[in-house]
């Protein structure tokens, strides 16, 4: 599974400018879009829902509950969306759309830089290390209730994910150019494994390194991987 939630955008500071007109008022008492400290509504609305749905399954959780958790009533919430089903593709199309573009972000910008492939693939890395580190709940939840979507949004999801899967695809290959196609493929899905699989990690104090230490872990590990699978050929025993 690829990618995190849309990211936000931060409010523009004063310029002193007379104001606008005023926000409209949501039926539950909230600002339309308002920013709070955790995002907007509609953002927590869905960081919530992505947690509960996490942590108790799809069917498991009620628009009570999601509306309890920011605050608000549940029958608010359809002022925000049309029911659970939005929220669910939302949040899945919505990740896959942030991995690929973020991902392409950091390819664009390594090579305005000047930077080498090796750059850019560490800049892939660290992006993917940051989601499966902070957006836990979005990866269970895919491996969960991605069948669960409409066909389109679906669709959409896989569309994306192949997008960003052939992004690191073309990268790798220009890292380790006498790696495959094919073998960087396959490498670069195992990775995915690899960094997806922080749901998993211990969550008891003290287990682990900290989240600065996680993630060096998983980055040093992925470049193993990935250098590993460079001295795989087609055909070879264990080979793609």
């Amino acid at each position: 599974m690829h990618g995190s939630p849309p990211g936000s955008t931060a409010a523009a500071p004063s310029t002193g400018a007379p104001a606008g007109p005023p926000a409209s008022t949501d039926r539950d008492g909230s600002r339309a879009g308002r920013r709070t400290g955790g995002g907007t509504r509609r953002e927590q609305i869905l960081r919530e829902a992505s947690r509960l749905f996490a942590d108790h399954g799809f069917h498991g959780v009620g628009v009570d509950e999601i509306g309890a958790a920011v605050g608000i009533s549940g029958p608010a919430l359809y002022r925000h969306f049309a029911g659970k089903d939005a929220m669910l593709a939302e949040l899945l199309v919505g990740i896959s759309v942030r991995l690929r573009d973020g991902g392409e972000r950091r390819v664009e910008e390594a090579a305005a830089a000047g930077r080498s492939p090796a750059e850019a693939l560490d800049a892939l890395i660290t992006g993917h290390i940051d989601f499966a580190l902070d957006d836990r709940a979005l990866i269970t939840l895919h491996d969960r209730e991605l069948d669960r979507l409409p066909e389109r949004d679906r669709k959409d999801v896989r569309r994306l994910q192949r997008q960003y899967v052939e992004l690191w695809v073309e990268v790798v290959c220009r890292v380790y150019p006498d790696l495959s196609e094919r073998c960087a493929r396959g490498a670069v899905h195992a990775v995915f494994g690899l960094l997806n699989s922080t749901p998993h990690l211990s969550a008891r104090t003290g287990a682990l390194p900290d989240r600065a230490g996680t993630a060096d872990l998983l980055h040093r590990m992925a470049r193993a991987a990935l250098a590993s699978a460079a001295g795989v050929r087609d055909g070879a025993p264990g080979g793609g």
